[in-house]
């Protein structure tokens, strides 16, 4: 009896740890953490590599990683392959990128997860973190809130969407999951002071 008590035990457990996508399938995570200065991501360049590093410590390595961000020369539509995109449980968030950007879109709070798997904080959570870095319009092009292009951790702001499609009110932009509203700053604390903390979607390109 002891012993199926055990295995009981441990197989509950093995139950509660979400299943991940097997054979490196996973190809789209919300960042578990930002680098820790804001929106200063090191440019697009420190973010993709942020991306890789974020990915290759969960175990996926071989991939070439974007990270959902627009700037002044560039479009995060542009920057993220052709799909499809499958989360760490291996479920479809797009097919293409006209889907990712239409009624394709499957982006949620229980899909948008981090590259380990895990629920990232929402609307209600303690503390918040639905604010995800874009500088984008809804349709994926560049807006002009980028925190200088992601140098910048001071004044400035960054337009940013929200994954767990929630906002203070029902609008379109409450539920964007790029192109909610802009930071009140670029500072970290400035992030968190409308729910986020530096995060942000990252994309394999291959």
């Amino acid at each position: 009896m002891k012993t199926l008590a055990i295995a009981l035990v441990c197989a509950g457990a093995f139950a509660a740890v979400p299943a991940f996508a097997q054979d490196g399938d996973l190809s789209f995570f919300v960042t578990s953490s930002g680098p820790g200065d804001g929106a200063n991501l090191g440019g697009l360049e420190g973010a993709d590599a942020h991306c890789t590093s974020l990915a290759e410590a969960a175990g996926v390595t071989g991939k070439t990683w974007a990270a959902y961000l627009s700037t002044s020369d560039a479009n995060a539509r542009d920057r993220i392959g052709a799909g499809p995109w499958v989360n760490a449980r291996g479920e479809t968030i797009a097919d293409s990128v006209d889907a990712l950007h239409g009624d394709g879109n499957a982006i949620t709070k229980e899909t948008a997860l981090d590259e380990r798997g895990e629920t990232v904080n929402g609307r209600g959570d303690e503390p918040n973190r639905h604010d995800i870095l874009t500088g984008s319009l809804p349709d994926g092009t560049a807006h002009d809130a980028t925190c200088e292009n992601w140098t910048a951790s001071g004044d400035g702001s960054a337009m940013v969407g929200h994954h767990d499609r929630m906002g203070l009110d029902d609008s379109d932009a409450a539920k964007s999951w790029n192109s909610s509203h802009p930071s009140r700053g670029c500072g970290q604390e400035a992030l968190r002071g409308t729910g986020g903390d530096g995060l942000f979607y990252c994309f394999a390109v291959e």
